[in-house]
């Protein structure tokens, strides 16, 4: 769990860096195995959206992380970043809205960056 706070921590600043909005940090170790972490966040604009996503990979990228997987870039809808235990979602703000995924996902508990240092 120490491993995907350090790597949360990567993509919340990866993503604060290219002014991502509304950045959404759920623990779901507790109601999944899919991961520990799901990170979601928005952009304004197709160009921002693929910006962040590119942030977040060449900072876990330097910090030793491959993705297992990443989905919905040349769209730029919804980027979904598989990171085994840290799966990031950054999405367009009307995808977001539509697809809802912390009403999906309501029995994660949500996370403050400050509680990744802890």
């Amino acid at each position: 769990m120490e491993e995907s706070k350090k790597m949360t921590q990567i993509v919340i600043d990866a993503l604060e860096d290219k002014k991502a909005e509304d950045i959404t940090i759920l623990d779901i170790s507790e109601i999944s195995v899919l991961a520990d972490y799901f990170v979601i966040a928005d952009g304004n604009n197709r160009n921002q959206v693929q910006a962040m996503a590119d942030s977040v990979e060449e900072a876990l990228g330097r910090a030793g992380y491959e993705p297992k997987q990443i989905e919905g870039y040349q769209t730029a809808n919804w980027i979904l970043m598989d990171y085994k235990d840290v799966i990031v979602h950054v999405f367009s703000k009307e995808d977001r809205g539509f697809y809802d995924l912390e009403r999906i996902w309501r029995d994660g508990k949500p996370v403050t960056k400050e509680d990744l240092q802890h």
